[in-house]
């Protein structure tokens, strides 16, 4: 990996953690992928899944787990979205908002720019029912190999747009702390996104009295989110990576030199992530949990994305070359 870019970070004092239902381990199906860390996983009309790999390649997996490599964005693709029109809506850290031709394997760049800026971080995307496409960035500084710099930085550089059906692209939202996952309600009256450094699921109103406003769903997470989607009942499907890493965030409000001096040491003692299997879903008007899984495994873990398919609940890892899913009917 080239030279690690320096980092600029501020006092930050992290929020408090609420205890949330412990929800119990379910059986689980490992599908294998061919190739590492599928970080997101979406789901098409007919079935197929959709998930991107480390190395640039997107891989069309069918319900029995079969893969074929559909096209390769040479960059890093991350948070996905299947369009009404059938395309799937792509973000790539490199090469910013794509859109892949499902059948050809083509490549379209939607959004490569931002206010004359690279696209560094984009995470994930949605698109309503008129066409207009919002889609997340993590951090304006950062590529994806150097999110962990982001978060020692605690500075609250990631953002919220539209691209509307014209072409134009407009901020919604700064100052976020690593934005991650978004997803529209049912009724497509807001969008919920997700901090995965603020540990909190926010709802942007679309319609409504609230329009262009934001309120709190769900706040002082015990964990970090990363891609969310919503189910067939409404709710709100959320990848929990992992419980918050104490020693990260005791540092956070002390001196910023002492990050600067961790974010210079080998990669080997930098702090790690856990890997465990960890989804909640939320009531999208309520904020409550209301479903998931919790537990440790050996061959999958770090979930960065999940999606409801054919009775399934499917998840995603940037740990593990594959992809898992539970059965829906276990889930409550």
């Amino acid at each position: 990996m080239p030279h690690k870019p320096a980092i600029d970070p501020v006092r930050w004092t992290p929020p408090p953690i609420d205890p949330l239902p412990v929800f119990g381990p379910a059986e689980l199906t490992i599908v294998p992928m061919p190739g590492d860390g599928p970080e997101d996983v979406v789901a098409d009309a007919s079935g197929q899944l959709w998930t991107g790999l480390v190395d640039g390649r997107i891989v069309r997996v069918s319900p029995d787990g079969a893969t074929t490599v559909v096209a390769d964005t040479g960059g890093r693709p991350l948070g996905m979205h299947v369009a009404r029109d059938g395309r799937v809506l792509v973000c790539d850290s490199h090469r910013g908002l794509l859109a892949l031709d499902p059948s050809s394997g083509a490549l379209d760049v939607l959004v490569r720019d931002i206010d004359g800026r690279p696209l560094r971080f984009c995470s994930n995307v949605t698109e309503t029912a008129d066409g207009t496409i919002y889609f997340t960035e993590s951090t304006s500084h950062f590529h994806f190999e150097y999110f962990a710099g982001a978060v020692m930085e605690a500075r609250g550089r990631g953002s919220l747009f539209r691209l509307s059906t014209d072409g134009t692209v407009t901020t919604l939202l700064d100052g976020l702390y690593f934005a991650n996952g978004v997803t529209l309600t049912a009724d497509e009256s807001a969008l919920v996104f997700a901090e995965t450094q603020g540990r909190r699921l926010s709802k942007y109103w679309l319609s409504g009295p609230q329009a262009g406003t934001v309120t709190p769903l769900a706040v002082h997470l015990p964990g970090y989110p990363d891609n969310i989607s919503t189910g067939a009942d409404g709710r709100i499907w959320v990848a929990m990576v992992s419980p918050p890493n104490a020693a990260a965030e005791a540092l956070a409000p002390r001196a910023p030199v002492i990050r600067k001096l961790l974010w210079r040491l080998p990669e080997r003692l930098q702090p790690k992530i856990r890997p465990q299997v960890w989804v909640l879903a939320f009531d999208a008007g309520t904020g409550e949990a209301v479903a998931g899984v919790q537990t440790t495994r050996a061959d999958f873990g770090t979930v960065t994305g999940v999606v409801e398919s054919g009775g399934r609940l499917w998840m995603s890892t940037i740990s593990f070359p594959a992809l898992a899913y539970a059965e829906l009917r276990d889930l409550g």
